[in-house]
């Protein structure tokens, strides 16, 4: 088989959320599927510096980070975009005067809310990054912030209309559902890092396979033919989705791999 491009979402694709970890069949797929000569690539709204170390060192060619702003080949880094400084100081505070929450994601840091937040999901985020070292040194709050995407908690509370209107002309927001919503620069998305990474090395969107489960995957299920569903998954990917395989504890990434014949 020639050479393909292999894109993998983390959270329930990966990553199982029942067990917490990385079935071994995964692991040992990505190694046969690099074998053969295959591209791999984790595909992820998260951005460099929340990735846990545990993916760096597993055999992948490369990473598409923070929904597309920051792609990496190697050590060989493809693509890296950082909203503007003032204009990320104008999201920051639109957010703030309409009563939701943030998480600012960059490549090098994360920054949240100084004051502790009504958003309980926030604060176990809070809890996370701690472990990791991040969000420690300064807050949501200030000037000078350097990031690339953002998450946010709204509720009916939130004056979520003036917050489309604010953040809309630049970005995209995608519905993450119960409250969470995901916001990165218009123009940049798990699909644009595909196109990146297959305009360099000279592939075609038939060369490429992306595995997802969850709504945040449904650009990047738009974008190619061979689109993989776990077993578990959110509807919305549903009139995209080619192959639905089995779920992450069931071995499914495994599973896909060989029903594609690409291990």
């Amino acid at each position: 088989m020639e050479r393909k491009a292999l894109f993998f979402d983390i959270d329930g694709t990966l990553l199982s959320e029942v067990t917490g970890e990385v079935p071994a069949s995964a692991r040992r797929a990505l190694e046969r599927a690099l074998e053969r000569g295959h591209l791999t690539f984790i595909n992820t709204g998260r951005t460099w510096c929340v990735l846990p170390a545990e993916f760096k060192r597993m055999p992948f060619s490369g990473f598409v980070c923070g929904c597309g702003t920051y792609i990496r080949f190697g050590e060989e880094v493809l693509l890296k975009h950082t909203i503007p400084s003032k204009r990320g100081e104008e999201i920051a505070r639109i957010l703030r005067e309409n009563r939701a929450d943030m998480v600012l994601e960059g490549t090098g840091d994360c920054f949240l809310p100084a004051r502790h937040s009504r958003f309980e999901p926030l604060e176990g985020t809070r809890r996370y990054f701690r472990k990791m070292g991040l969000g420690l040194e300064r807050t949501a709050e200030q000037s000078g912030l350097e990031f690339d995407k953002l998450i946010f908690y709204a509720d009916a509370s939130s004056n979520f209309d003036a917050i489309f209107r604010g953040l809309s002309p630049d970005m995209e927001i995608m519905d993450r559902r119960g409250g969470l919503y995901e916001a990165a620069p218009r123009g940049f998305s798990k699909a644009t890092g595909i196109d990146v990474v297959l305009q360099r090395f000279g592939m075609s969107r038939e060369d490429a396979y992306v595995f997802g489960d969850s709504s945040n995957d449904l650009s990047m299920f738009e974008a190619v033919s061979h689109a993989v569903a776990m077993g578990k998954h959110d509807p919305v990917l549903d009139p995209h989705t080619e192959f639905v395989t089995k779920t992450v504890e069931e071995d499914g990434l495994e599973f896909a791999l060989l029903h594609y014949g690409l291990i």
